[in-house]
Protein backbone atom coordinates (compact mmCIF):
# COMPACT_ATOMS: atom_id res chain seq x y z
CA UNK A 1 0.00 0.00 0.00
CA UNK A 2 1.04 3.75 -0.84
CA UNK A 3 -0.21 7.11 0.85
CA UNK A 4 0.07 10.35 -0.56
CA UNK A 5 -0.54 13.78 0.93
CA UNK A 6 -3.84 15.34 0.05
CA UNK A 7 -4.06 19.00 0.04
CA UNK A 8 -6.43 21.30 -1.96
CA UNK A 9 -8.00 17.49 -3.28
CA UNK A 10 -5.85 16.33 -4.85
CA UNK A 11 -3.05 14.06 -3.99
CA UNK A 12 0.49 15.16 -4.16
CA UNK A 13 4.01 13.88 -3.19
CA UNK A 14 5.51 14.84 -0.29
CA UNK A 15 8.36 18.04 -0.64
CA UNK A 16 11.58 16.58 -2.15
CA UNK A 17 9.78 13.09 -2.68
CA UNK A 18 10.58 11.62 1.01
CA UNK A 19 8.65 8.83 1.78
CA UNK A 20 8.83 6.03 4.95
CA UNK A 21 7.39 2.52 5.83
CA UNK A 22 5.55 0.87 8.17
CA UNK A 23 6.52 -2.52 8.34
CA UNK A 24 4.84 -5.66 10.43
CA UNK A 25 5.73 -5.91 13.69
CA UNK A 26 5.81 -9.33 13.33
CA UNK A 27 7.67 -10.33 10.24
CA UNK A 28 8.99 -6.86 9.27
CA UNK A 29 7.38 -7.57 5.91
CA UNK A 30 6.46 -3.48 4.57
CA UNK A 31 3.03 -3.07 4.78
CA UNK A 32 2.77 0.99 3.61
CA UNK A 33 4.77 2.91 1.64
CA UNK A 34 4.13 6.47 2.98
CA UNK A 35 4.80 10.38 2.50
CA UNK A 36 6.62 12.03 4.61
CA UNK A 37 5.88 15.82 4.94
CA UNK A 38 8.19 18.75 5.15
CA UNK A 39 7.78 21.89 6.70
CA UNK A 40 6.75 23.27 4.08
CA UNK A 41 4.28 20.77 3.16
CA UNK A 42 2.67 21.55 6.64
CA UNK A 43 2.58 25.67 5.87
CA UNK A 44 0.72 24.79 2.12
CA UNK A 45 -2.19 23.09 3.96
CA UNK A 46 -2.53 25.12 6.65
CA UNK A 47 -2.26 28.06 4.18
CA UNK A 48 -4.80 26.18 1.59
CA UNK A 49 -7.32 25.58 4.77
CA UNK A 50 -7.31 29.16 5.56
CA UNK A 51 -8.43 29.92 2.05
CA UNK A 52 -10.65 27.31 1.85
CA UNK A 53 -12.10 28.58 5.40
CA UNK A 54 -13.61 32.08 3.80
CA UNK A 55 -16.09 29.84 1.95
CA UNK A 56 -16.50 26.56 4.08
CA UNK A 57 -17.63 28.93 7.22
CA UNK A 58 -20.34 30.27 5.57
CA UNK A 59 -21.91 27.11 3.92
CA UNK A 60 -25.29 26.54 5.10
CA UNK A 61 -26.51 23.22 7.84
CA UNK A 62 -28.19 21.69 4.95
CA UNK A 63 -24.91 21.37 2.59
CA UNK A 64 -23.00 20.21 5.84
CA UNK A 65 -24.93 17.84 6.61
CA UNK A 66 -26.14 16.43 3.84
CA UNK A 67 -21.43 15.56 2.93
CA UNK A 68 -21.76 13.94 6.65
CA UNK A 69 -24.53 12.19 5.58
CA UNK A 70 -23.48 10.48 2.46
CA UNK A 71 -19.77 9.92 4.41
CA UNK A 72 -21.48 7.77 6.63
CA UNK A 73 -23.22 5.79 4.01
CA UNK A 74 -19.71 5.35 2.33
CA UNK A 75 -17.69 3.92 5.23
CA UNK A 76 -20.15 1.69 5.39
CA UNK A 77 -19.86 0.60 1.82
CA UNK A 78 -15.93 0.85 1.97
CA UNK A 79 -16.23 -1.25 5.34
CA UNK A 80 -14.75 -4.49 3.90
CA UNK A 81 -11.84 -2.14 2.85
CA UNK A 82 -11.16 -1.15 6.37
CA UNK A 83 -11.65 -4.39 7.59
CA UNK A 84 -8.76 -5.28 5.62
CA UNK A 85 -6.50 -2.54 5.61
CA UNK A 86 -6.54 -2.23 9.03
CA UNK A 87 -5.53 -6.46 9.69
CA UNK A 88 -2.80 -5.07 8.12
CA UNK A 89 -1.22 -1.76 9.37
CA UNK A 90 -2.44 -2.12 12.90
CA UNK A 91 -3.31 -6.18 13.31
CA UNK A 92 -6.86 -5.42 14.01
CA UNK A 93 -9.38 -8.32 13.72
CA UNK A 94 -12.27 -8.20 11.71
CA UNK A 95 -14.76 -7.49 15.34
CA UNK A 96 -12.77 -4.38 15.94
CA UNK A 97 -12.36 -3.34 12.85
CA UNK A 98 -15.84 -3.71 12.10
CA UNK A 99 -16.75 -2.05 15.59
CA UNK A 100 -15.02 0.83 13.85
CA UNK A 101 -16.80 1.03 10.82
CA UNK A 102 -20.20 1.01 12.69
CA UNK A 103 -19.26 3.76 15.24
CA UNK A 104 -17.82 6.14 12.40
CA UNK A 105 -20.97 5.86 10.23
CA UNK A 106 -23.19 6.60 13.64
CA UNK A 107 -20.58 9.52 14.62
CA UNK A 108 -21.27 10.90 10.95
CA UNK A 109 -24.86 11.15 11.43
CA UNK A 110 -24.78 12.27 14.60
CA UNK A 111 -22.56 15.29 13.68
CA UNK A 112 -24.64 15.64 10.75
CA UNK A 113 -27.47 16.57 13.25
CA UNK A 114 -25.60 19.05 15.26
CA UNK A 115 -25.42 20.83 11.97
CA UNK A 116 -28.82 23.51 13.29
CA UNK A 117 -27.87 23.04 16.86
CA UNK A 118 -25.06 25.68 16.98
CA UNK A 119 -26.84 28.05 18.59
CA UNK A 120 -26.93 31.40 20.85
CA UNK A 121 -29.27 32.22 23.82
CA UNK A 122 -30.76 35.84 24.09
CA UNK A 123 -29.85 37.18 27.74
CA UNK A 124 -31.91 39.51 29.93
CA UNK A 125 -30.42 42.86 29.87
CA UNK A 126 -30.94 46.47 32.01
CA UNK A 127 -30.42 48.37 28.84
CA UNK A 128 -33.92 50.08 27.35
CA UNK A 129 -34.37 49.40 24.22
CA UNK A 130 -31.30 46.60 23.86
CA UNK A 131 -31.09 43.36 22.77
CA UNK A 132 -28.48 41.08 24.08
CA UNK A 133 -27.80 37.94 22.92
CA UNK A 134 -24.76 35.52 22.10
CA UNK A 135 -23.59 33.60 18.79
CA UNK A 136 -21.45 30.82 18.39
CA UNK A 137 -19.39 31.14 15.29
CA UNK A 138 -16.46 28.88 13.62
CA UNK A 139 -12.77 29.30 14.77
CA UNK A 140 -11.15 28.78 11.73
CA UNK A 141 -8.80 26.06 10.94
CA UNK A 142 -8.08 23.50 13.23
CA UNK A 143 -5.47 20.76 14.00
CA UNK A 144 -6.37 17.10 14.19
CA UNK A 145 -4.20 14.56 15.31
CA UNK A 146 -5.21 11.16 15.49
CA UNK A 147 -3.79 7.53 16.93
CA UNK A 148 -3.68 4.41 14.96
CA UNK A 149 -5.48 2.08 17.83
CA UNK A 150 -9.03 3.12 16.85
CA UNK A 151 -8.26 5.11 13.37
CA UNK A 152 -11.66 5.04 11.25
CA UNK A 153 -13.89 6.56 14.32
CA UNK A 154 -11.13 8.26 16.66
CA UNK A 155 -10.41 9.81 13.02
CA UNK A 156 -13.89 10.70 12.36
CA UNK A 157 -14.38 12.25 15.56
CA UNK A 158 -11.42 14.62 14.78
CA UNK A 159 -12.33 15.81 11.35
CA UNK A 160 -16.91 15.42 11.18
CA UNK A 161 -17.22 17.79 14.22
CA UNK A 162 -14.52 20.92 13.34
CA UNK A 163 -16.31 20.25 9.73
CA UNK A 164 -19.98 20.33 10.76
CA UNK A 165 -18.69 23.57 13.16
CA UNK A 166 -17.64 25.22 10.44
CA UNK A 167 -14.25 25.14 10.55
CA UNK A 168 -11.70 23.41 7.90
CA UNK A 169 -9.30 20.80 9.13
CA UNK A 170 -5.24 19.86 8.50
CA UNK A 171 -5.53 16.51 9.61
CA UNK A 172 -2.12 15.09 10.56
CA UNK A 173 -2.51 11.08 10.30
CA UNK A 174 -1.32 8.55 12.47
CA UNK A 175 2.25 6.92 10.72
CA UNK A 176 1.05 3.51 11.84
CA UNK A 177 -2.35 3.41 10.41
CA UNK A 178 -1.72 5.89 7.08
CA UNK A 179 -3.60 4.06 4.82
CA UNK A 180 -6.77 3.14 6.77
CA UNK A 181 -6.87 7.41 7.80
CA UNK A 182 -6.33 8.23 3.92
CA UNK A 183 -9.02 6.28 2.75
CA UNK A 184 -11.33 8.35 5.73
CA UNK A 185 -10.21 11.31 3.76
CA UNK A 186 -11.02 10.23 0.67
CA UNK A 187 -14.53 9.22 1.83
CA UNK A 188 -14.90 12.78 3.32
CA UNK A 189 -13.97 14.43 -0.38
CA UNK A 190 -16.01 12.13 -2.55
CA UNK A 191 -18.74 12.86 -0.23
CA UNK A 192 -18.38 16.38 -1.55
CA UNK A 193 -15.87 18.76 0.69
CA UNK A 194 -14.65 21.43 -1.57
CA UNK A 195 -11.13 21.90 -1.87
CA UNK A 196 -8.91 22.79 1.21
CA UNK A 197 -11.68 22.10 3.94
CA UNK A 198 -9.39 18.99 4.59
CA UNK A 199 -6.30 18.52 4.16
CA UNK A 200 -3.99 14.85 5.11
CA UNK A 201 -0.20 15.13 5.99
CA UNK A 202 2.21 12.50 6.98
CA UNK A 203 5.35 12.61 8.95
CA UNK A 204 7.79 10.95 9.23
CA UNK A 205 8.42 9.99 12.84
CA UNK A 206 11.76 11.55 13.05
CA UNK A 207 10.14 15.17 11.41
CA UNK A 208 7.23 14.77 13.01
CA UNK A 209 7.85 17.29 15.98
CA UNK A 210 9.11 19.98 14.00
CA UNK A 211 6.49 19.96 11.33
CA UNK A 212 3.81 19.39 13.87
CA UNK A 213 5.74 22.66 15.50
CA UNK A 214 5.09 24.49 12.90
CA UNK A 215 1.53 24.02 12.32
CA UNK A 216 0.72 24.87 16.16
CA UNK A 217 2.56 27.80 15.76
CA UNK A 218 0.95 28.59 12.36
CA UNK A 219 -1.02 31.62 12.75
CA UNK A 220 -4.27 30.17 10.39
CA UNK A 221 -4.31 27.09 13.39
CA UNK A 222 -6.37 28.35 16.06
CA UNK A 223 -7.00 25.34 18.01
CA UNK A 224 -5.90 21.80 18.00
CA UNK A 225 -7.29 18.37 18.91
CA UNK A 226 -4.83 15.48 20.03
CA UNK A 227 -5.89 11.54 21.29
CA UNK A 228 -3.05 9.66 22.10
CA UNK A 229 -0.55 9.17 25.01
CA UNK A 230 -0.63 11.65 27.91
CA UNK A 231 3.44 12.27 27.75
CA UNK A 232 3.25 13.69 23.84
CA UNK A 233 -0.38 15.25 24.83
CA UNK A 234 1.06 17.44 27.21
CA UNK A 235 3.69 18.42 25.21
CA UNK A 236 1.14 19.54 22.41
CA UNK A 237 -0.29 21.48 25.39
CA UNK A 238 2.74 23.33 26.53
CA UNK A 239 3.72 24.02 22.50
CA UNK A 240 -0.11 25.56 22.01
CA UNK A 241 -0.14 27.33 25.61
CA UNK A 242 2.85 29.32 24.26
CA UNK A 243 0.53 30.49 21.08
CA UNK A 244 -2.34 31.06 23.37
CA UNK A 245 -4.22 28.31 21.27
CA UNK A 246 -6.63 25.89 22.82
CA UNK A 247 -6.60 22.04 23.06
CA UNK A 248 -8.66 19.17 23.27
CA UNK A 249 -6.71 16.15 24.35
CA UNK A 250 -8.02 12.85 25.32
CA UNK A 251 -5.48 10.83 26.49
CA UNK A 252 -3.90 7.60 28.56
CA UNK A 253 -5.64 5.75 31.15
CA UNK A 254 -5.85 2.82 33.23
CA UNK A 255 -9.45 2.44 33.44
CA UNK A 256 -11.29 0.47 36.54
CA UNK A 257 -13.62 -2.32 36.16
CA UNK A 258 -15.18 -2.76 39.96
CA UNK A 259 -16.83 -5.96 41.29
CA UNK A 260 -18.29 -5.41 44.79
CA UNK A 261 -19.37 -8.32 46.66
CA UNK A 262 -22.99 -8.47 45.54
CA UNK A 263 -22.09 -8.63 41.99
CA UNK A 264 -23.17 -10.51 38.93
CA UNK A 265 -20.24 -12.45 39.12
CA UNK A 266 -20.55 -13.99 35.30
CA UNK A 267 -21.61 -10.64 33.70
CA UNK A 268 -18.83 -8.86 35.37
CA UNK A 269 -16.10 -11.58 34.19
CA UNK A 270 -17.56 -11.04 30.33
CA UNK A 271 -17.03 -7.44 30.68
CA UNK A 272 -13.92 -7.36 32.38
CA UNK A 273 -12.55 -9.84 29.57
CA UNK A 274 -14.20 -7.90 26.78
CA UNK A 275 -12.49 -5.05 27.87
CA UNK A 276 -9.46 -5.75 28.87
CA UNK A 277 -9.02 -8.08 25.95
CA UNK A 278 -10.89 -6.09 22.97
CA UNK A 279 -7.72 -5.04 20.63
CA UNK A 280 -5.20 -6.99 22.71
CA UNK A 281 -6.05 -4.13 25.08
CA UNK A 282 -4.41 -1.21 22.94
CA UNK A 283 -7.90 1.11 23.67
CA UNK A 284 -7.08 4.28 25.97
CA UNK A 285 -10.27 2.79 27.60
CA UNK A 286 -9.63 -0.75 27.86
CA UNK A 287 -9.96 -2.36 31.62
CA UNK A 288 -6.15 -2.26 32.77
CA UNK A 289 -7.72 -3.19 36.46
CA UNK A 290 -10.05 -5.01 37.13
CA UNK A 291 -10.69 -4.21 41.76
CA UNK A 292 -12.80 -6.81 43.20
CA UNK A 293 -14.14 -7.42 46.69
CA UNK A 294 -11.43 -9.61 48.79
CA UNK A 295 -14.84 -11.79 49.43
CA UNK A 296 -15.63 -12.97 45.89
CA UNK A 297 -12.05 -12.48 44.77
CA UNK A 298 -11.21 -16.33 44.15
CA UNK A 299 -14.39 -17.05 42.55
CA UNK A 300 -13.99 -14.19 40.23
CA UNK A 301 -9.96 -15.20 39.34
CA UNK A 302 -11.31 -18.84 38.48
CA UNK A 303 -13.45 -17.80 36.08
CA UNK A 304 -11.58 -15.05 35.15
CA UNK A 305 -8.90 -17.61 33.94
CA UNK A 306 -10.94 -20.11 32.25
CA UNK A 307 -12.92 -17.69 29.95
CA UNK A 308 -9.57 -15.71 29.06
CA UNK A 309 -7.67 -19.19 28.75
CA UNK A 310 -10.20 -19.65 25.76
CA UNK A 311 -9.68 -16.56 23.82
CA UNK A 312 -8.18 -17.51 20.57
CA UNK A 313 -5.16 -15.94 19.05
CA UNK A 314 -3.37 -15.33 15.22
CA UNK A 315 -3.03 -12.94 12.98
CA UNK A 316 -6.13 -11.35 11.85
CA UNK A 317 -5.03 -10.77 8.48
CA UNK A 318 -5.22 -14.45 8.08
CA UNK A 319 -7.66 -15.43 10.42
CA UNK A 320 -9.71 -12.29 10.64
CA UNK A 321 -12.30 -14.49 13.44
CA UNK A 322 -9.56 -14.61 15.68
CA UNK A 323 -9.49 -12.35 18.99
CA UNK A 324 -5.94 -11.87 20.17
CA UNK A 325 -3.57 -10.46 17.21
CA UNK A 326 0.12 -9.07 17.49
CA UNK A 327 0.66 -5.83 19.50
CA UNK A 328 0.69 -2.80 17.06
CA UNK A 329 4.65 -2.51 18.00
CA UNK A 330 7.26 -5.25 18.72
CA UNK A 331 9.27 -3.09 21.44
CA UNK A 332 5.98 -3.56 23.16
CA UNK A 333 6.34 -6.83 24.32
CA UNK A 334 9.73 -6.16 26.47
CA UNK A 335 7.96 -3.04 28.02
CA UNK A 336 5.28 -5.67 29.10
CA UNK A 337 7.64 -8.22 30.28
CA UNK A 338 9.55 -5.85 31.83
CA UNK A 339 6.40 -4.77 33.85
CA UNK A 340 5.12 -8.10 34.48
CA UNK A 341 8.87 -9.33 36.52
CA UNK A 342 8.44 -6.47 38.21
CA UNK A 343 5.15 -7.73 39.70
CA UNK A 344 6.18 -11.26 39.78
CA UNK A 345 9.08 -10.36 41.93
CA UNK A 346 6.71 -8.11 44.75
CA UNK A 347 4.11 -10.73 45.07
CA UNK A 348 1.89 -11.20 42.02
CA UNK A 349 0.76 -14.14 41.01
CA UNK A 350 0.15 -15.09 36.61
CA UNK A 351 -3.39 -17.04 36.65
CA UNK A 352 -3.29 -17.26 33.34
CA UNK A 353 -1.38 -16.23 29.99
CA UNK A 354 2.04 -15.65 29.90
CA UNK A 355 5.13 -13.47 28.99
CA UNK A 356 5.64 -11.43 25.30
CA UNK A 357 7.42 -12.81 22.49
CA UNK A 358 7.78 -9.06 20.69
CA UNK A 359 4.84 -8.15 19.07
CA UNK A 360 3.27 -11.38 19.83
CA UNK A 361 1.24 -12.03 23.83
CA UNK A 362 -1.30 -14.12 24.67
CA UNK A 363 -3.72 -12.65 26.99
CA UNK A 364 -2.42 -12.62 30.21
CA UNK A 365 -4.11 -11.76 34.02
CA UNK A 366 -2.31 -10.59 37.09
CA UNK A 367 -3.82 -11.13 40.60
CA UNK A 368 -2.81 -10.18 43.81
CA UNK A 369 -1.18 -6.90 42.31
CA UNK A 370 -0.18 -3.78 44.88
CA UNK A 371 0.39 -0.33 44.68
CA UNK A 372 4.48 -1.14 45.19
CA UNK A 373 4.27 -2.70 41.18
CA UNK A 374 5.14 -0.94 38.71
CA UNK A 375 2.20 -2.55 36.87
CA UNK A 376 -0.24 -0.80 39.03
CA UNK A 377 -0.92 2.55 37.33
CA UNK A 378 1.61 2.03 34.59
CA UNK A 379 -0.85 1.95 31.01
CA UNK A 380 -0.02 -1.15 30.02
CA UNK A 381 -1.56 -1.02 26.30
CA UNK A 382 -1.25 -4.92 25.36
CA UNK A 383 -3.27 -7.84 25.99
CA UNK A 384 -2.86 -7.85 29.84
CA UNK A 385 -4.65 -6.77 32.61
CA UNK A 386 -4.39 -6.95 36.85
CA UNK A 387 -6.79 -7.96 39.54
CA UNK A 388 -6.56 -5.89 42.87
CA UNK A 389 -8.17 -7.21 45.92
CA UNK A 390 -9.99 -4.58 48.16
CA UNK A 391 -11.42 -5.52 51.45
CA UNK A 392 -14.87 -3.38 51.04
CA UNK A 393 -16.12 -1.02 48.42
CA UNK A 394 -14.31 2.36 50.51
CA UNK A 395 -11.40 0.51 49.20
CA UNK A 396 -12.50 -0.40 46.26
CA UNK A 397 -13.35 3.39 45.56
CA UNK A 398 -9.52 4.16 46.78
CA UNK A 399 -7.63 2.42 44.72
CA UNK A 400 -9.98 2.92 41.87
CA UNK A 401 -8.89 6.48 42.04
CA UNK A 402 -5.04 5.54 43.01
CA UNK A 403 -3.99 6.46 39.44
CA UNK A 404 -2.92 9.46 37.61
CA UNK A 405 -5.76 8.81 34.88
CA UNK A 406 -9.04 9.55 34.92
CA UNK A 407 -11.04 8.00 31.54
CA UNK A 408 -13.29 5.38 32.09
CA UNK A 409 -14.32 3.22 34.96
CA UNK A 410 -17.42 0.73 35.45
CA UNK A 411 -19.00 -0.50 38.68
CA UNK A 412 -20.94 -4.10 38.92
CA UNK A 413 -23.40 -4.31 41.65
CA UNK A 414 -26.89 -5.76 42.09
CA UNK A 415 -27.37 -2.64 44.55
CA UNK A 416 -27.79 -0.07 41.66
CA UNK A 417 -28.36 2.89 44.02
CA UNK A 418 -24.99 1.87 46.27
CA UNK A 419 -22.90 1.79 42.53
CA UNK A 420 -24.31 5.27 41.84
CA UNK A 421 -22.96 6.19 44.62
CA UNK A 422 -19.71 4.66 43.82
CA UNK A 423 -19.59 5.85 40.61
CA UNK A 424 -20.19 9.96 41.63
CA UNK A 425 -17.08 9.29 43.76
CA UNK A 426 -14.92 7.69 41.23
CA UNK A 427 -12.71 10.06 39.27
CA UNK A 428 -13.46 9.59 35.92
CA UNK A 429 -14.82 10.86 32.94
CA UNK A 430 -17.48 7.91 32.33
CA UNK A 431 -18.59 5.57 34.59
CA UNK A 432 -20.99 2.51 33.68
CA UNK A 433 -22.86 0.51 36.03
CA UNK A 434 -23.01 -3.10 35.19
CA UNK A 435 -21.33 -2.87 31.61
CA UNK A 436 -17.65 -2.52 30.45
CA UNK A 437 -15.51 0.31 30.30
CA UNK A 438 -15.04 -0.17 26.67
CA UNK A 439 -18.44 1.85 25.40
CA UNK A 440 -18.49 4.86 22.92
CA UNK A 441 -21.87 6.45 21.64
CA UNK A 442 -21.61 9.36 19.76
CA UNK A 443 -24.51 11.26 21.05
CA UNK A 444 -22.48 10.97 24.70
CA UNK A 445 -19.56 13.01 25.63
CA UNK A 446 -16.33 11.23 26.19
CA UNK A 447 -13.14 12.49 27.75
CA UNK A 448 -11.33 12.27 30.96
CA UNK A 449 -9.86 13.57 34.16
CA UNK A 450 -6.75 14.24 35.56
CA UNK A 451 -3.65 13.16 32.77
CA UNK A 452 -6.87 11.51 30.62
CA UNK A 453 -6.41 15.31 29.55
CA UNK A 454 -8.91 17.83 28.91
CA UNK A 455 -12.44 18.65 26.78
CA UNK A 456 -15.36 16.63 25.21
CA UNK A 457 -15.76 14.63 22.13
CA UNK A 458 -19.40 13.54 21.18
CA UNK A 459 -22.45 14.79 22.32
CA UNK A 460 -23.63 18.51 22.36
CA UNK A 461 -20.39 19.24 24.20
CA UNK A 462 -18.19 18.90 21.27
CA UNK A 463 -19.89 22.44 20.10
CA UNK A 464 -17.99 24.61 22.77
CA UNK A 465 -14.80 22.56 21.88
CA UNK A 466 -15.10 23.95 17.56
CA UNK A 467 -16.71 27.28 18.00
CA UNK A 468 -16.25 30.92 19.61
CA UNK A 469 -18.65 32.43 21.94
CA UNK A 470 -19.64 36.04 21.21
CA UNK A 471 -21.66 38.42 23.16
CA UNK A 472 -23.49 40.06 20.61
CA UNK A 473 -26.02 43.28 21.35
CA UNK A 474 -28.53 45.64 19.54
CA UNK A 475 -28.83 48.59 21.13
CA UNK A 476 -30.49 52.40 20.16
CA UNK A 477 -27.98 54.68 18.56
CA UNK A 478 -29.82 57.71 20.34
CA UNK A 479 -29.00 56.00 23.68
CA UNK A 480 -27.76 58.44 26.37
CA UNK A 481 -24.25 58.35 27.69
CA UNK A 482 -22.86 59.92 31.22
CA UNK A 483 -20.45 61.86 29.01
Amino acid sequence: METLLFVDNAARAAGGGKTFARRHPTDDRLITTIAAATIADARAAADSASRAFATWSQTGPTARRRILLRAADLVEEKANEFVSTMALEVGASELWSRFNVGLTANLFREAASLATQIQGETIPTDKPGALSMTIRQPVGVILSIAPWNGPVVLAARALAYPLVCGNTVVFRASETSPRTHALLVEILHAAGLPAGALNLITTAPSDAPDVIDELIGHPAIRRINFTGSTRVGRIIAQKAAVHLKRCLLELGGKSPLIILKDADIDGAVRAAVFGSFLYQGQICMSTERIVVDAAVADQVAARLSEQVRALPCGDPAQNPSCVIGPMAFRESGARINALIEDALAKGAELIVGGRADGATMPATVLDHVTADMAIYDAETFGPITVMIRARDTADAVRIANDTAYGLAASVFSHDVTGAIEVAMQLQSGSCHINGATVQNEAQAPFGGMKDSGYGRFDGRAVIDEFTELKWLTIEPSNQPYPF
